[in-house]
């Protein structure tokens, strides 16, 4: 395994795995025996950062979410698993009703909300400490610095390490960061939003991003990572829930565009040249990226793990890089 640090402050910065374990869909749709032979093969790899959510998966089984955290937890007690493995959380959009979603009840990111959320985070996993936790996506019925410094009081108190963002305007990340840096509270470092190597199409609006997408890491997300060097991106749905190899997954209609087959001819031509699977280059490609990426991909079974385990050690030719970059 390598590794690289998340965060500046020598007292919250950590250092984790390059590649990221999603446990989004454990203890829901991936039973506790099979996420937890996941989570140890992880383990067992070197790998040391893992991901959830207070709200997954509230969509299986008519829930409030808490699931996944809740296995973690379990997972944690059994294993005897302690601070040498990092597990980020977010809050913000869990539903605050059963049948309702993050569209039309979310929990939000008022400072009671966001401390309470937080608490209940804790006890499901069963730590003292939120080793990074994110702003799941965006509220602006709250005002910004309310939500700053309701993320401030937690570190100042040592609830929570690390503080991150996803599915957020870059303006409004930037704002908050300001907002953070003038009354001398830590700001988001981390920041989770989707990234590949095919491109999707920005524009297109949804019912959360009415504007076009704020989830994916665009242009002006990728060129504030570059301003920022202190800044992680940790890259969700690196392989497009299985588009890349998996026959009955086609590519998401947001990639419909006239740039994905020059994008997936350059992958498979460096999968031959390689001998690796399409899924390898595209988190080989993200692990040596001169950006700071962290790819995170989930796994519902050891021999999936196995299979992304392997871009770890995948070593990509500058050459081949630079097609991979170039391809549109």
């Amino acid at each position: 395994m390598k590794y690289r640090t998340i965060g500046t402050d020598p007292v919250t910065r950590r250092e984790v795995s390059v590649l990221a374990l999603g446990a989004m869909l454990f203890g829901s749709v991936t039973d506790e025996k099979t996420s937890f032979a996941v989570l140890d093969h992880f383990v067992e790899a070197g790998g040391t950062f893992i991901d959830t959510s207070d709200n997954y998966a509230y969509w299986v089984g008519d829930d409030l979410g808490g699931q996944s955290e809740r296995l973690l937890g379990k997972w944690r007690r059994s294993r005897g698993v302690g601070d040498e493995i990092v597990i980020a959380t977010k809050l913000g959009a869990a539903p605050l009703a059963p049948g309702t979603g993050f569209l039309d009840n979310p929990e939000g990111l008022s400072a009671k909300a966001v401390r309470e959320a937080a608490e209940r985070s804790r006890e499901r996993l069963g730590v003292e400490r939120l080793d990074l936790l994110y702003a799941h996506i965006e509220d602006r019925t709250v005002p910004l610095r309310e939500t700053v410094e309701a993320f401030g009081e937690l570190t100042a108190e040592g609830t929570v390490g690390l503080l991150g963002a996803s599915n957020h305007a870059i303006w409004r990340v930037e704002r908050a960061r300001s907002l953070a840096a003038a009354a001398g509270l830590p700001g988001y470092e981390v920041l989770q939003y989707q990234h590949s190597h095919l491109r999707p199409r920005y524009d297109v609006p949804s019912p959360l991003f009415e504007d076009g997408s704020l989830g994916h890491a665009g242009p002006e997300l990728l060129s504030y990572l570059r301003a920022e060097p202190e800044l992680t991106l940790v890259a969700y749905s690196p392989l497009l829930a299985g588009a890349y190899t998996r026959p009955d997954k086609p590519v998401p209609q947001d990639y419909d565009h006239p740039g994905t087959p020059a994008r997936l001819a350059v992958l498979r031509e460096i999968a031959a040249e390689t001998g690796a699977g399409l899924n390898q280059i595209v988190l080989a490609w993200q692990i040596g990226n001169r950006l700071p990426i962290v790819p995170l991909a989930g796994a519902s079974s050891v021999a999936q793990l196995k299979e992304n385990l392997a871009a770890v050690d995948l070593e990509l030719t500058e050459d081949q890089r630079a097609r991979l970059d170039a391809a549109h």
